[in-house]
């Protein structure tokens, strides 16, 4: 679904705020900072608040009763999107299985409600950059299926015109700048992107997305003090879904609350049930909005899980497969849009089919025309060099 468009005239050209401006007091501060129980999830999705510290060693959190509802039209925006990214990274991994693609490819099923509820939330002309786990934030934002699937193909038509593979990426168009392959490296590029906006004087947020294995990257903090030093447009979304490249994050992180990590330079944060669409977009609007009113960052830690390994090659087995069939059956963000639709009476199963039906006709035709593009002619591999 494309972005909705930018509302008001652009603001006057921004000048940078001094380095010995005072700190802002009262920053918000929407999750705890008390520790969370750890009761296990119910048998039954449940929604949560955004406002609720994560339940120690479980990607739930605490249910409450301040869930925004969606319209008919929003529900099926999202339901749209969602299995939009869902089936193209199923076919994308079947594609890998039978060797038409190579590399490295990492798929985001599971995760599909952060990119989503974000995009929901956010106007045209607002920029976004994120990791090696991309394609879902290509396809959301507007980017044709067929390009991105022949990138994976290492064909010409691909988006980089098969010189990126699934890791690198990238549209000037949508304002997205990429798929990154080095763990954390998109952060300061991101707070980069934010730096130009308001230089240029441009009304536009920075929408940088990172997981849970990056959030203890050096270079994280110091993008997060010049980002609040100079009240820079951004909004870091940090993907946790709870494993980073294998290890979870009770084992690798002293402060397993992520959406705290920015105390110490007055960037508020709040964790949010990266699960539910609805709260997601809730949480996003109203970070983007302190963004974008000149107060500087904003955290968003979204509680997430992907079903699959990190990568093609990964097994996964620091994990159990109960643990991935509970979180599917109880809290998986395609099915919980369904049975609202359902349950609300706003869709009939066949509308649902039919849906369904029409996403994977998109999908198909993506895979044959990756499948049917030719690959580079043995020249390219001498542009677009800098020396």
């Amino acid at each position: 679904m494309a972005r909705k468009p930018s509302t008001g005239s652009k603001p006057a050209k921004s000048k940078l705020v001094k380095a010995e401006a005072a700190p802002r007091t009262g920053a918000v501060n929407a999750a705890s900072s008390k520790t969370a129980s750890s009761k296990t999830a119910s048998s039954k999705a449940k929604p949560v608040s955004t406002k609720t510290a994560r339940a120690a060693g479980s990607a739930s959190v605490s249910t409450g009763s301040n869930v925004p509802q969606f319209s008919r039209e929003q529900e099926f925006a999202a339901l749209k999107d969602m299995l939009l990214i869902r089936r193209f990274e199923e076919k994308a991994g079947q594609m890998y299985g039978m060797g038409l693609i190579g590399g490295f490819c990492h798929l985001y099923i599971g995760q599909e409600a952060v990119v989503t509820g974000v995009n929901m939330a956010s106007t045209e002309g607002d920029s976004s950059i994120t990791g090696y786990r991309d394609h879902g934030h290509m396809l959301v934002i507007g980017m044709d299926p067929k390009g991105v699937m022949a990138e994976l193909t290492g064909r010409a038509d691909g988006l980089s015109g098969g010189k990126g593979g699934s890791m690198h990426m990238f549209s000037a168009d949508h304002r997205f700048y990429g798929g990154n392959g080095i763990v954390g490296a998109q952060v300061s590029l991101g707070t980069g992107l934010a730096f130009a906006a308001k230089y240029r004087g441009e009304d536009s947020v920075s929408l940088t997305y990172f997981g849970d294995g990056a959030a203890n990257q050096g270079q994280v903090y110091e993008s997060f003090n010049m980002a609040r030093l100079w009240r820079l447009p951004v909004v870091y979304i940090i993907e946790n879904n709870k494993y980073a490249m294998g290890t979870s994050l009770e084992r690798a992180a002293a402060t397993t609350n992520l959406s705290q990590r920015g105390r110490s330079f007055d960037i508020p944060g709040e964790q949010v049930d990266g699960m539910d669409v609805r709260l997601v977009k809730d949480a996003a609007e109203r970070a983007i909005k302190h963004a974008r009113s000149g107060e500087g960052p904003y955290i968003l830690e979204m509680l997430t899980y992907r079903y699959r390994g990190h990568s093609m090659s990964d097994p996964a087995k620091y994990r159990s497969r109960e643990e991935v069939q509970s979180m599917r059956a109880e809290r998986d963000p395609i099915e919980m849009v369904r049975q609202r639709l359902l349950a609300n009476k706003m869709a009939s199963e066949e509308e649902l089919k039919a849906v369904d039906k029409g996403v994977r006709e998109v999908v198909t035709e993506a895979a044959d025309f990756a499948t049917q593009s030719p690959v580079p002619d043995p020249s390219e591999l001498w542009t677009d060099i800098v020396a």
